[in-house]
């Protein structure tokens, strides 16, 4: 079921302002302009090697920027000026610490295997000795958020891989960012199991979560996105609210990678 749509508008959690990047001569990021809202969920869709996942790793600072920069909560990420204005590099530990404020959750999930489901949601809030950190309890009940309370002693072989990228979720929120970053999560799991992820994050929408994802997802885009990006050879070439980028207003482009990619069943994503 479609959730109600909030408004591109408010309080700016990201911020990207002219960012370029480039691999050698491959220029990946041409002067992308983005803004996400706080409580907005961003969706960013697009053809292999539009940019997307590497326009999400610039968010986080895991890919520096060539020109232009990242705000997160108002901080340039990765960098501060100096007295001339210019951009320096921050040392990793202070990088590290930005981090923080943004979850990210990959394709292949990345939990440790010799930890339980219940030990790779600890890890990092207990590792890093934050003020704040949540205790077994807290973590028993973000497992039970995304569905796990039971698979909690549990290890990541253990587990289907709808199941270990849940946790993974539940991992991401525990450090409480101020977003949270998906790179393609259902890309890795069987058919099958795609719809209990989405549902997770249709969820975390509801509870009014700052999230940009990158997906190939069309059900995502459509019924959870407060806003669509559409990527193409580094650039953003359309966005916009989901019924107008992907409806029947679509630009020709758009089209033609919705005939591509839409494989949706007729099951909405349950939220």
């Amino acid at each position: 079921m479609q959730r109600p749509r909030r408004e591109h508008a408010g309080t700016p959690v990201v911020q990207v302002r002219g960012v370029d990047k480039s691999f050698g001569e491959n220029r990946v990021l041409a002067d992308v302009d983005l803004e996400v809202h706080e409580g907005e969920v961003v969706v960013v869709i697009g053809p292999s090697g539009s940019g997307k996942t590497t326009l999400l790793r610039t968010l986080n600072h895991l890919e520096s920027v060539d020109a232009g920069r990242v705000e997160i909560n108002g901080r340039l990420m990765g960098y501060k000026l100096d007295d001339d204005g210019k951009p320096r590099g921050l040392p990793d530990a202070e990088v590290s610490r930005q981090r923080r404020e943004v979850g990210m959750v990959f394709q292949r999930f990345n939990l440790f295997p010799h930890k339980t489901a219940l030990e790779n949601v600890l890890l990092a809030p207990n590792a890093l000795r934050l003020p704040d950190a949540i205790d077994r309890e807290g973590a028993l009940d973000l497992l039970a958020r995304v569905g796990l309370r039971e698979h909690a002693e549990k290890y990541p072989h253990q587990l289907s891989g709808g199941q270990q990228q849940r946790v993974a979720i539940a991992r991401a929120i525990a450090m409480n960012p101020k977003v949270l970053l998906f790179d393609e999560p259902t890309s890795a799991l069987d058919p099958e199991l795609v719809g209990e992820v989405l549902g997770t994050i249709a969820d975390l929408a509801d509870e009014g979560r700052t999230m940009v994802v990158v997906t190939h997802e069309m059900r995502l885009a459509r019924d959870v996105a407060d806003w669509v990006v559409f990527m193409e050879d580094g650039r953003i070439v359309a966005q916009g609210p989901p019924d107008e980028v992907l409806g029947a207003n679509a630009t020709p482009r758009v089209a033609r990678f919705l005939q591509q990619v839409d494989h949706e069943t007729p099951q909405e994503v349950q939220s």
